[in-house]
């Protein structure tokens, strides 16, 4: 496993190798999770060969509960940008009580904007993103419980 620090447009971002096999690769980016293809195949060293180690599930602090259901008390669930693009408008602030269905963030992609909305009732804990940055599909946006 590789560990990369990368400000890309001004923006940090985490990127981990946790397994590369010929051109297929499965990486973090700021802790989620993708599949990418590079052009031609990779080396590796054979002691990265063996060190591998098969992914498990993650820890339960990270999971959340499934749309449409309350969280337990103490849990979080993390809004992810659908798509790659620019953020434009950050609605609300840390503390903030939402509904299911209230605009939270405006994200531009491909010169259009999209409406990310809550998809649950939740206080909003944490807001990773600012006017102006750019995020990766996938990155997290708001957290709340």
């Amino acid at each position: 496993m590789k560990e990369y620090n990368l400000i890309i447009n001004g923006n940090n971002y985490t990127v981990v190798i946790n397994e590369l096999e010929g051109t297929l690769a499965e990486v973090e980016v700021n802790g989620t999770p993708f599949q990418v293809t590079f052009d031609k195949p990779i080396k590796t060293s054979p002691i990265s060969q063996v060190a591998r180690t098969p992914r498990t599930a993650a820890p339960p602090a990270a999971r959340t509960a499934p749309a449409g259901q309350a969280t337990p008390s103490g849990a979080t669930h993390t809004i992810n940008s659908p798509l790659p693009g620019v953020i434009l408008e950050v609605n609300v602030k840390e503390g903030d009580t939402v509904k299911s269905g209230q605009k939270l963030v405006v994200l531009e992609a491909m010169k259009m904007e999209n409406n990310i909305e809550a998809d649950r009732d939740g206080v909003i804990t944490s807001i990773k993103v600012n006017k102006g940055d750019s995020v990766l599909e996938g990155a997290p946006l708001i957290i709340m419980n």
